[in-house]
């Protein structure tokens, strides 16, 4: 299984949204109150989420279908979204997407990477501490709207290249 990252495309976006659901759906949505037309609610925001950073956005390919996607924010070295597909969980794609977001925000000049999960998400909390973020807070307070889960506050010291990228 050859996995290969590259850059999003709009097209991606649909695909995009589909991954972010079911990993939703599967990962989040056991973890919170059921609310009537939460699960619409959160296909139509996770939708919109893709189709409107995909120019911030890598995606993860097998045999040139798309099994995952991370995006940073245009702004600072956040990093909201991280999906893989439930069925492909566990094997390194993840790792690997965030990995190569790492590497693109320290040539940026980026030297710490925030992101954020739900406190009570302990397998994503692990996840992101064997890839060497640590927690910085705990906000324990949910809020309403689309995040109504206590999260954990991660981040991660980075490299930033000092050089210059020039062309040759």
């Amino acid at each position: 299984m050859a996995i290969e990252i590259r850059k999003a495309e709009i097209s991606d976006a649909p695909r995009m949204a589909d991954i972010a659901f079911a990993a939703w759906d599967t990962g989040i949505r056991p973890l919170l109150d059921e609310r009537p037309g939460q699960r619409e609610s959160e296909r139509a925001r996770l939708s919109q989420a893709a189709g409107t950073n995909w120019q911030n956005t890598i995606v993860a390919t097998i045999d040139g279908i798309v099994v995952g996607w991370c995006s940073r924010s245009e702004r600072r070295s956040y990093i909201p979204y991280l999906f893989v597909m439930p069925d492909m969980q566990g094997h390194g794609i993840g790792a690997s997407l965030l990995s190569r977001m790492e590497t693109i925000l320290e040539l940026q000049g980026a030297s710490k990477v925030h992101l954020e999960t739900p406190a009570d998400n302990v397998r994503a909390v692990r996840f992101y501490e064997r890839q060497g973020y640590h927690i910085l807070a705990l906000r324990g307070e949910p809020r309403s709207g689309h995040d109504p889960f206590a999260s954990v506050h991660l981040e991660k010291q980075l490299q930033p290249f000092a050089g210059e990228i020039g062309e040759d």
